[in-house]
Order: structure tokens, then sequence, then C-alpha cells
């Protein structure tokens, strides 16, 4: 099982994932921005505005930069899709 499954196999990542973790990235994202614009003549400010790109657009676009650096799929569809299966397996499995 290579890094990005485990990783969306995971609790956080079924959460982040959903819809009210896609509010939660949005929120954040904008609370990020926010921040930049107050500090912008900081360099923390400069910061925080470019880190605010992460969280908006994985909850405008509905994407997951962790899913991606691990090697597995950017679509949060395509996430869910896959926990799907996960999940299935698990309940299936004799061990579970």
């Amino acid at each position: 099982m290579s890094s990005a499954d485990q990783f969306n196999a995971t609790r956080f990542s079924r959460w982040v994932n959903s819809h009210p973790g896609r509010v939660f990235r949005l929120v954040g994202g904008l609370a990020w921005l926010a921040f930049a614009v107050a500090f912008r003549n900081h360099w923390w400010g400069v910061a925080a505005g470019v880190w605010s790109f992460f969280p908006l657009s994985a909850g405008l676009f509905d994407v997951c930069w962790v899913s991606a650096a691990l090697g597995g799929p950017l679509a949060g569809r395509t996430i869910r899709a896959g926990q799907g299966r996960v999940t299935s397996a698990v309940r299936v499995s004799p061990l579970g």
C-alpha cells in the first residue's frame, strides 16, 4: 500500500475530503488571506498570502494537496471513491 493510499484511508483524510472538511479548508484559507491583508507590509503577511493559496484552492476546487504530494490522486471525488472501496473491503475482511 502506497503512502497516498495509507493517508487516504485515515479518518482525517475522510473528514478533510468531505463536505464539512471542504468548508473548513475554505474558511481556513480565508482566515490566512485576511491575516495576509492585515500584515501585508511584513514578511509573515506575504508568507500567509502565499500559504492561503493551498487551503483556498483545495476548498474551491475540491483537491487534496497532501494526497497529491504523496503520489495519490489530486481530485477529492477520486479520493472519496477510493475510500468507499477501502471501507467496503475492511467490512468484508474476516479480521475486522
